[in-house]
């Protein structure tokens, strides 16, 4: 069973950064996609960056422009580079890999165990 086990999560001020990783189990290259949730206290959990195999991202519009995602495939790590953070990133930020197939319409087949978020006004 493969797994993800995420680090870096914390509590930062307002305006402040913070970088999450994410360590695979195995080599990368086998996901179709990776990505990154966050799941906030009484809402849902929800997508808000992912990378395909080929490297294409995509990021939900209340993160757009402040959080990058990337990965390495010779560290089989993917990462969340999160920039002028606000309180409402304040979650547990689960990172995730799809097999077969990847995009908002599928589930991931594998989720690490999460890291929170915490950011103070």
């Amino acid at each position: 069973q493969e797994q993800l086990v995420e680090s870096g999560g914390g509590l930062v001020q307002a305006g402040g950064s913070l970088r999450l990783s994410c360590a695979a189990s195995r080599r990368i290259v086998f996901f179709e996609g990776l990505g990154w949730f966050r799941q906030a206290p009484g809402k849902q959990r929800e997508l808000v960056a992912g990378i395909s195999s080929y490297g294409t991202t995509d990021y939900s519009d209340s993160v757009k422009g402040r959080f990058t995602i990337s990965k390495d495939n010779a560290r089989n790590t993917v990462s969340l580079q999160m920039d002028s953070l606000k309180p409402e990133d304040t979650a547990v930020y689960y990172c995730a890999a799809w097999r077969g197939a990847y995009g908002k319409d599928y589930v991931p087949g594998y989720w690490g165990q999460g890291t929170r978020v915490t950011v103070s006004s």
